[in-house]
C-alpha cells in the first residue's frame, strides 16, 4: 500500500490528503464538489487518466479525525 501525505493549514482549517502526486510536474485535471448534509466542503482530484490523485477537505477538524489532524504536516504557518 502506498503511504499517503496529509497537510493542514489551521488558519483555513482545510486539509489535503494525497493519495498520489503522479509523475513530476503532474496537474489536476479535474475536480469534482461534494456538498455533505453539514458545513463544509469535499473537493476530489483527478489527474488526466481519471485517477484520483487527492482529496481536499475544508471544515477539516468537524469531518475528519482528530488524530488524523494532529499528525498532519502544517502548511500556511507564518514562522517569523
Amino acid at each position: 500500500m502506498t503511504d499517503i501525505q496529509v497537510t493542514y493549514d489551521e488558519a483555513a482549517n482545510a486539509a489535503y490528503i494525497y493519495f498520489d502526486p503522479g509523475p513530476p510536474g503532474a496537474k489536476v485535471a479535474h475536480m469534482y464538489s461534494c456538498d455533505p448534509i453539514e458545513a463544509g466542503m469535499i473537493n476530489i482530484d483527478f489527474d488526466e487518466d481519471g485517477r484520483i490523485i487527492g482529496v481536499e477537505v475544508l471544515a477539516a477538524d468537524a469531518k475528519l479525525p482528530q488524530s488524523l489532524i494532529d499528525q498532519a504536516q502544517r502548511i500556511g504557518i507564518d514562522r517569523t
